[in-house]
C-alpha cells in the first residue's frame, strides 16, 4: 500500500527548504523536462553540487579530526573508569579546550551535516509531491480532481477506492483539491481503470489526462507510480531499481568514510554506530525501494551516485590537504573571536600534529617492534630449554632448572594468550 502526504510540507524550516528546491523543480519542468524520472535525477545532481560547499567543510572537519584525535584520547585515558562528577567535568573541560586549540569545536564537525540535514528532508519532500511544487504537473491532476469533484457522491465513492492507500486521518477530507490531488498522483494504472469504471462520465476527461500521466510517469518502461514489490509471482523489471539502491548507497558510505579518523581498537559509542548505520543502509534502501513507488527508487539512486561521484572528487582534492595550513586557518578564526572577548591567542601543538600525520606509520612500527621483542623472547627460552635438558639426570640441578624454565614457559604462554 502507497501513503499519501498532505500537500506542500507544513513542517518549519523543512518546509522552507521544500519550497526553495520545489522551486528549482519547476524550472526544471519548465525547461521542457516533463517526465518525472528525468526530471528527478537532474533535480538531484543540481541539489548535491550546490551542496559541494558543505560537503567539503565536513570532510575538512573530519581530516582535522585525525589530529586532533591523539589528544582526545590521551584525555579519556586519563579518566578511564572515574565516574565521580568531578573527573567528568574536568575530563569535558578537558576535551574543549583541545578543540578550542585547534579551533574548532566538539559540534564543528557534526555542523555542516545538521545544515545538510533539513535540506535532504526537503529534497524527499519535493520528490515525494511533485504535483505540490510543479505547476505543469498538478494543472494535470487538478483537471481530474475538478472533474472528481462534480460527480455525484464522489466523496463516498473515491473513500472505498482510497482504502488501499494509507491516509493520515487528517487527510481524508475530499471536499479539499489539495487532498483529491493527494490521493489521485498515488494511483497505479489498475486504480485509473477502476476510477473510469466508477465514474464513466469522467470519461473524456480521463482519455485526455491518464496519458499525459503515464508518460510522465514512465521512466525506461517503468511506472514510477507503482512500487517493484508485487509479491514472489510478479517478478519485473522494476526490481533493479532497489537492487540498485542497496549498490549504491553502499558505494557511497564506502567512499564517504575514507577521510573519516579510525581509532585502534577504541572506538566511541558513535564510532560503532555509524560503522552499524553503514551496514544497515543499504538493506534499509532495499526494503524501502521495494515497497515505496519505484520514483523514490530513482531518487535514491540518483542521489547516492551524485553523492560517491562527488566525494570521490572532494577526496582526490584534499588528500594532499595541508593540515597544518588548515589549522591555522581555524586558529585564525578562533582568534580573531577571542580577541574580541579580550582572550589571549591560542596555538597549536606542532608535535601532536606531525605524529597525527603520521598516525599509521606509527602504529605499523610499534606493531614491529612488539613482534620483534615476542621473538627474541620465544628464542631465548628455546635456548635455555634446550641448554637444561641437555644432559640433565632426574633429582640434579640442571632437572630442577629445566622444571623452572618449563613453569615459566607455561606462564608466558598464559600471558600471551
Amino acid at each position: 500500500m502507497d501513503i499519501v502526504l498532505l500537500t506542500k510540507s507544513s513542517t518549519p524550516i523543512i518546509g522552507w527548504f521544500a519550497e526553495i528546491l520545489g522551486f528549482i523543480m519547476n524550472l526544471i519542468f519548465d525547461i521542457g523536462i516533463t517526465n518525472i524520472g528525468i526530471a528527478i535525477i537532474v533535480f538531484t545532481i543540481v541539489i548535491n553540487v550546490i551542496m559541494i560547499p558543505l560537503t567539503i567543510k565536513q570532510q575538512k572537519s573530519q581530516k582535522l579530526m585525525t589530529v586532533i584525535q591523539p589528544e582526545i584520547k590521551a584525555i579519556q585515558d586519563k579518566y578511564k573508569g572515574k565516574t565521580d562528577n568531578e573527573s567528568a567535568m574536568k575530563m569535558n573541560a578537558e576535551t574543549r579546550a583541545v578543540y578550542s586549540k585547534y579551533g574548532t569545536s566538539m559540534t564543528g564537525g557534526c555542523l555542516p551535516l545538521l545544515i545538510q540535514m533539513p535540506i535532504l528532508f526537503g529534497l524527499y519532500q519535493v520528490i515525494y509531491r511533485i504535483p505540490a511544487y510543479v505547476t505543469s504537473v498538478r494543472g494535470v491532476f487538478e483537471n481530474v480532481a475538478n472533474s472528481l469533484m462534480q460527480q455525484p457522491d464522489y466523496i463516498n465513492k473515491i473513500s472505498d477506492m482510497a482504502k488501499a492507500v494509507r491516509l493520515p486521518v487528517e487527510s481524508n477530507d475530499y471536499t479539499i483539491t489539495n487532498k483529491v490531488i493527494d490521493l489521485l498522483y498515488k494511483f497505479t494504472p489498475e486504480k485509473w481503470t477502476k476510477l473510469g469504471e466508477t465514474f464513466p462520465s469522467m470519461n473524456d476527461v480521463l482519455n485526455t489526462s491518464v496519458p499525459l500521466i503515464k508518460q510522465m510517469n514512465s521512466f525506461l518502461g517503468i511506472d514510477l507510480s507503482v512500487a517493484p514489490w508485487q509479491g514472489m509471482n510478479h517478478i519485473n523489471i522494476a526490481w533493479i531499481i532497489p537492487i540498485l539502491a542497496g549498490v549504491t548507497q553502499f558505494l557511497s558510505t564506502k567512499v564517504m568514510t575514507v577521510n573519516q579518523p579510525q581509532s585502534s581498537g577504541n572506538e566511541s559509542d558513535m564510532a560503532k554506530q555509524m560503522q552499524s548505520m553503514n551496514t544497515v543502509m543499504p538493506l534499509m534502501s532495499v526494503f524501502f525501494c521495494f515497497t515505496l513507488p519505484a520514483g523514490i527508487g530513482i531518487y535514491w539512486i540518483a542521489s547516492a551516485l551524485a553523492r560517491t561521484i562527488i566525494q570521490l572528487l572532494v577526496n582526490y582534492q584534499l588528500k594532499d590537504m595541508d593540515i597544518d595550513k588548515l589549522v591555522e586557518n581555524n586558529l585564525a578564526k578562533q582568534n580573531a573571536k577571542r580577541a574580541k572577548q579580550g582572550l589571549p591567542a591560542l596555538s597549536a601543538n606542532k608535535k601532536v600534529i606531525e605524529n597525527a600525520k603520521h598516525m599509521d606509520e606509527i602504529e605499523k612500527q610499534e606493531k614491529e617492534n612488539k613482534a620483534k621483542r615476542h621473538e627474541v623472547n620465544v628464542k631465548n627460552l628455546k635456548d635455555s630449554t634446550e641448554y637444561y635438558n641437555k644432559d640433565a639426570k632426574p633429582g640434579s640441578l640442571a632437572s630442577k632448572a629445566n622444571m623452572v624454565a618449563k613453569y615459566n614457559e607455561k606462564q608466558n604462554s598464559k600471558k600471551n594468550k
